[in-house]
């Protein structure tokens, strides 16, 4: 792949049934283009786990993915309440989630763990009251 190959999807905010629509597209995508198994696994993980805090979280949002010779570069960006501590929202099993979004089998405090698990890196720029904006790069 000689150039770079650009996808935008919005997230539905109201819907679970939707959540995970944009990674199942880029799953398809990123097989088209040839890449192997192991990298759109990743990718196809950590974009579906943003996608699910999008709907969790913050009425959804966007998602840009940049699929370069290098890497491929996933955006996920929301107007939601922001991340008052990234660091304690960063370990495993914590969650803010309600308990009818629990009893739906979400909300588990995996999100940004598994996010950055299957990224080779993850950037989390939030602001409380304006919303969230991680970017994440698997290397190809």
């Amino acid at each position: 792949m000689a150039e770079s190959v650009m996808f935008h999807f919005d997230v539905d905010g109201e819907s679970f049934e939707s959540a995970g629509e944009a990674s199942i597209v880029v799953k398809k995508r990123l097989r088209q283009l040839g890449l192997a198994p192991d990298i759109i696994r990743r990718v196809s993980i950590a974009m579906y786990e943003g996608e699910i805090n999008m709907v969790i979280h913050a009425n959804g949002g966007t998602a840009d993915v940049e699929v370069t010779p290098e890497e491929i570069i996933i955006v996920l960006a929301d107007k939601g309440p922001g991340i008052p501590d990234v660091d304690l929202a960063m370990q495993a099993g914590y969650s803010t989630a309600k308990d009818n979004i629990r009893s739906l089998g979400f909300g588990a405090g995996m999100g940004l763990p598994n996010m950055k698990k299957y990224s080779d890196s993850m950037e989390i720029d939030t602001t409380v009251g304006v919303g969230t904006t991680i970017t994440m790069k698997v290397k190809l």
